[in-house]
């Protein structure tokens, strides 16, 4: 099929969509981006559709094995996001992280195609995350240098306040949840000015628990989700190691 208009979405699993489960698709998610090629692709046939987008993955490996792949596509449109999973390494450099990252946007903004960049989240909430702030901060200042340089499109997730509502995010705190997910299809879709008709679905309630539940809740959350990740981090594997991107070739979803 010969796709005229042609979104390629690069990443790591905030791309791929964890968080917003459907055994349906590849990989078992849906995800922002999904949505967002939906909407897209509504009233345009000749709409084609690529997500090369991986958990797990970190800068330079998306740059390595997703940019050159998302150029052979010949894109009209891509949105990659990249360095998160970098952030949460104990030791990271990030001047020169994202001096790679200029050159990947560089490479694709040469295509003609319209890139979307986006900054990190702010994760002052989260007694966990919150450590990494500052990096993030430092990040974004890069991220949004590069963007203006290349000409890129920027989705200023650093400023989305309703994602400080836990009901935004999966089980594992780590991820956005399906809601979390739609409510960034429709902040992306409001950044490339494109009518859309999507609705949030509810969130899921967050119960206010008392002391005691507390402690068991974030016990079950350690031993759950925050142990294995951080075993992966040690043993040097990912949760996305032996899985192939949603959608390698161009499609219509």
């Amino acid at each position: 099929m010969d796709f005229t208009a042609r979104y390629v979405a690069l990443g790591d699993s905030f791309t791929e969509g964890v968080g917003d489960d459907d055994l349906t698709r590849p990989n078992g998610v849906r995800g922002w981006a999904d949505r967002v090629a939906e909407q897209l692709g509504s009233a345009d046939p000749a709409f084609g559709y690529a997500n090369l987008a991986i958990r797990g993955k970190k800068l330079r490996q998306i740059t390595a094995e997703q940019v050159e792949a998302a150029v052979e596509l010949k894109p009209t449109l891509v949105s990659i996001y990249a360095g998160a999973n970098d952030i949460l390494r104990p030791k990271v450099d990030i001047d020169n992280l994202l001096v790679e990252y200029d050159a990947a946007i560089a490479k694709l903004a040469a295509t003609g195609a319209k890139v979307v960049m986006f900054t990190g989240f702010d994760s002052r909430g989260s007694k966990v995350f919150s450590t990494t702030r500052g990096r993030t901060a430092i990040y974004n200042e890069l991220v949004r240098g590069i963007a203006g340089d290349h000409g890129a499109l920027l989705v200023d997730y650093w400023r989305f306040s309703e994602y400080y509502d836990w009901g935004m995010w999966a089980k594992d705190r780590m991820h956005m949840s399906a809601a979390g997910h739609a409510n960034m299809a429709k902040r992306v879709l409001t950044v490339l000015e494109h009518d859309h008709s999507i609705e949030v679905p509810p969130m899921t309630p967050v119960p206010e628990l008392n002391r005691v539940e507390a402690i068991r809740a974030n016990a079950r959350w350690v031993r759950e989700f925050a142990a294995p990740w951080v075993v992966r981090r040690v043993t040097g594997k990912s949760s996305g190691d032996n899985l192939q991107p949603k959608y390698s070739q161009l499609t219509r979803l």
